[in-house]
């Protein structure tokens, strides 16, 4: 059954469309300065934009996940969300710390620790805000009628998050201190439990769009879970090495770096194997594409591009150059961006009423957005080894080397321009299946 409580998580998608684009805008201000044409510098400097970039990309994709908690935790626990009130408090909170630390970059006040910028005291009302949020779902999964196993990796996957976190937040006179748990946040967010919280979030879609059986499906979750671990957590030694900690974790971050693809190539393994046992021939193709899309995207982008330059020989070479943004825009985009729409896909038709199943500006929207991310990541990738060789093997000047690789950002605004018309072509769909409404949640979905 559906439940009138999960047109929650409209809101919580809204919200993630206009950050999305919002973030995008910055990703062309950043790439305009980088061919060479910054003439917001005096407005927009370079570091804020990318300040506002990454923490608007973080932003968005965590209301994507709260909103996805709100729509399946309901299904899967069988019972309406606690509390719809506070629901929509945490939202309005939600949004109003992210648009204060947004402005704020432009006046400059925010950290100076790369990845977590938002100023100290916001920090408390975003563990307030996640702790309201974990408590509603976990409340409802506690009082539910079943407690399944997507269920509880989505939520384990939450709560992890929200305690790793709290790292990031200790204050530290000493350099080396401050980066080891800064990259407690910032590594294990997106190569240990966000990894779960896609898990979560693929089994359910696949669940409903394959027909496949529930058992079957979430038995590769603990493969998922399992790997994500083994590789995830001591993965992120690969960043120590260079922070001036022991030399053993260059050996423990390399051999676990390259372990980390597996757990991508399982879900992708996952995905396509589910859709091809499937016997159920779901109407909503569209949230098909984009879940499939998610899981093999994801394995190139985080898998094969993540270790293509995180072993040791190789990141002696890359480590802080535009190899790491060619790994770094793939990866987001395909195992975090491409779920969230995922779902997006899928619950828009069943809370709006609205069967906007198939269109051709759905799949143009897919295809554009896809092809142009894979230019943009061909681009990063040129520019990369060209900065690579410039100025790390013939010790050119920084600011030289950038001039050379000023042509390859061309390459690449005309790349994003393609993925921004296929990003703007889905939120029309967004926007064109209306609001949810009582009535399409009173019926059962297929």
């Amino acid at each position: 059954m559906k439940y009138k409580s999960q047109k929650v998580a409209y809101w919580f998608f809204a919200l993630s469309m206009l950050l999305f684009g919002l973030q995008i805008i910055y990703g062309f201000i950043m790439g305009f300065a980088h061919a060479g044409y910054d003439g917001l510098h005096s407005v927009i400097p370079f570091n804020t934009a990318r300040a506002v970039h990454t923490n608007l990309l973080v932003v968005w994709l965590l209301s994507g996940f709260m909103g996805a908690a709100y729509y399946i935790i309901p299904e899967e626990a069988q019972r309406e969300l606690v509390s719809v009130k506070l629901a929509y408090v945490q939202l309005i909170s939600l949004a109003i710390v992210g648009v204060t630390a947004i402005v704020g970059y432009h006046f400059n006040y925010w950290e100076g620790r790369k990845f977590l910028e938002i100023p100290r005291p916001l920090d408390y009302l975003v563990v307030a805000n996640v702790l309201l949020f974990l408590g509603l779902i976990l409340t409802t999964l506690f009082k539910g009628k079943r407690r399944t196993t997507t269920a509880l990796v989505l939520s384990m996957g939450l709560l992890f998050a929200a305690l790793l976190y709290l790292p990031g937040m200790l204050p530290f006179d000493s350099q080396v201190k401050d980066s080891f748990f800064r990259w407690w946040v910032v590594h294990l967010w997106v190569e240990g439990v966000w990894e779960l919280i896609m898990g979560g979030i693929l089994s359910f879609l696949l669940i409903k769009l394959t027909g496949v059986d529930r058992e079957v499906i979430e038995k590769w979750l603990y493969v998922i879970v399992g790997l994500t671990f083994l590789s995830g957590v001591l993965g992120t030694g690969h960043h120590y090495y260079y922070i001036g900690v022991n030399k053993i974790w260059l050996i423990v971050g390399g051999i676990f770096s390259a372990l980390e693809p597996l757990a991508f190539l399982a879900m992708a393994l996952f995905a396509v194997n589910m859709y091809r046992k499937g016997e159920k021939k779901h109407p909503n193709k569209l949230a098909l594409y984009w879940t499939l899309g998610a899981a093999i995207i994801s394995f190139i982008g985080a898998g094969l591009l993540g270790f293509a330059h995180t072993l040791p020989q190789t990141n002696l070479y890359t480590h802080g150059t535009l190899v790491t943004a060619m790994h770094g825009h793939l990866a987001f985009w395909g195992a975090y961006a491409m779920i969230v729409l995922a779902i997006i896909s899928y619950s828009l038709p069943n809370i709006t009423g609205r069967k906007l199943y198939e269109s051709t500006r759905g799949r143009m929207a897919f295809w554009m957005s896809n092809i142009g991310m894979i230019g943009m990541t061909v681009a990063f990738g040129v520019a990369g080894v060209v900065q690579v060789y410039l100025e790390r093997k013939l010790k050119m000047e920084f600011m030289e080397v950038q001039k050379q690789t000023e042509i390859h950002f061309v390459v690449l605004i005309i790349c994003a321009t393609l993925f921004l018309t296929g990003i703007t072509l889905y939120m029309i769909d967004f926007y064109k299946h209306g609001k949810p409404t009582d009535e399409a949640l009173e019926v059962v979905p297929n």
